[in-house]
């Protein structure tokens, strides 16, 4: 078992994206970045940094600034304050901003911006400028054949479905073989069933080219399809930059254990020898720092909980939500404590009935209590 305890709150940043050297950035670099529409600051002293071949995604809910973060790297918006590198090459600060043709960046939006006029080939070969025709012809054949869509160079996009018309986006954008491929919510026009799939094909071409890339999306589940890297944002800020799994599994602040996935909070009391108390029982954790008797709350996931018919302890069904292949139940403690669990849909147990129980935790992670609001 490992432990996480936070203070509840504290928002951080990982410090791997912080940049001392501009000599030495990744292929992309954004640094304490500022920017405001008049007086309204969206973008609050923003850092990230991406490596060649990744792809990273800008997760928050609607208003928090991801899209002017990436309008920014763009080159579409300028910035109050900070710096924007790009392999290297610094392309944004006060005063300075490269024209977004210069910063071989491409961009797929969310309302695919095809010409209609033009055919799926034309579209594809519209970003097209280096070589000769051939060259060009070549290129063009070749990004219709990663995106599987070779049979429909001469429909128009009004011939296309959504998902095919995003895959035309995709290769218009990828045909310059650009640095950097930016994403702006590419999945939104779309049903659920079909957008989880897309946004598998698309990281696999995306990873098959190489391509680094970042995505703004306010949808979690698509951005656990796609990317390599998540930063949760939260009011013009990055609440934290992380991997999936440790986003998920070691939240670093309240707020992105309560925004990643499913949960809830159970109190808990520190005790001496490094343990915590629970309505569920006693757990060994690291809890330096922590004097005895700090109240905290502990993060329970719904795959901590697990259904066992032998355990003695016992959880009232009040809540069931069919799956598939599980359950997802809520269930009542007998002390008053609700909790989630995700189990088998074999065991289908009826509202009101009492089921077997037991705690796995692999990530204990507890924040300190916040004081109650007068």
């Amino acid at each position: 078992m490992s432990l996480n305890l936070r203070e509840s709150g504290n928002s951080a940043t990982s410090e791997s994206c912080l940049v001392a050297d501009p000599l030495s950035l990744p292929l992309l670099a954004v640094r304490d970045l500022r920017h405001a529409y008049g007086t309204n600051e969206v973008i609050r002293g923003l850092s990230l940094s991406l490596a060649k071949g990744t792809i990273g995604c800008l997760l928050g809910a609607s208003g928090c600034g991801k899209t002017t973060v990436l309008r920014c790297i763009a080159g579409f918006e300028p910035v109050q304050a900070g710096e924007i590198w790009l392999n290297g090459q610094l392309v944004s600060r006060r005063g300075v901003r490269t024209p977004t043709e210069a910063r071989r960046v491409g961009m797929v939006f969310q309302d695919y911006a095809l010409f209609p006029h033009l055919t799926v080939a034309q579209n594809v070969a519209f970003g097209l400028r280096d070589g000769d025709r051939a060259a060009r012809g070549r290129r063009e054949d070749e990004v219709l054949e990663i995106v599987r869509l070779s049979g429909l160079r001469d429909k128009y996009p009004d011939e296309l479905s959504g998902g095919q018309q995003q895959r035309i986006a995709l290769a218009r954008a990828l045909a310059p073989r650009p640095d950097l491929l930016l994403l702006d919510e590419p999945f939104s026009n779309l049903d659920v069933e079909f957008r989880t799939q897309l946004s598998v094909e698309v990281r696999e071409i995306l990873k098959q080219q190489n391509t680094t890339a970042i995505l703004v999306t306010h949808d979690q589940h698509e951005a656990f399809n796609l990317a390599d890297e998540i930063g949760i944002m939260r009011d013009g800020v990055i609440e934290q930059w992380d991997t999936p799994y440790r986003l998920y599994h070691e939240p670093l602040s309240r707020y992105v254990a309560d925004f990643i996935g499913q949960g809830v909070f159970l109190p808990g009391t520190v005790l001496p020898e490094s343990r915590i108390r629970l309505e569920l029982g006693v757990f060994q954790a690291n809890t330096s720092g922590w004097p005895q008797g700090t109240e905290v709350d502990v993060l329970l996931r719904p795959d901590d909980i697990l259904h066992d018919d032998a355990s003695p302890l016992q959880a009232k069904v009040l809540h069931k939500a069919f799956r598939g292949a599980q359950f997802l139940y809520t269930l009542q403690l007998p002390a008053g404590g609700r909790v989630m669990s995700l189990v088998p849909s074999h065991h289908n147990h009826a509202i009101g009935e009492r089921i077997g129980i037991r705690l796995e935790i692999d990530h204990l992670v507890a924040f300190r209590r916040e004081a109650a609001q007068p």
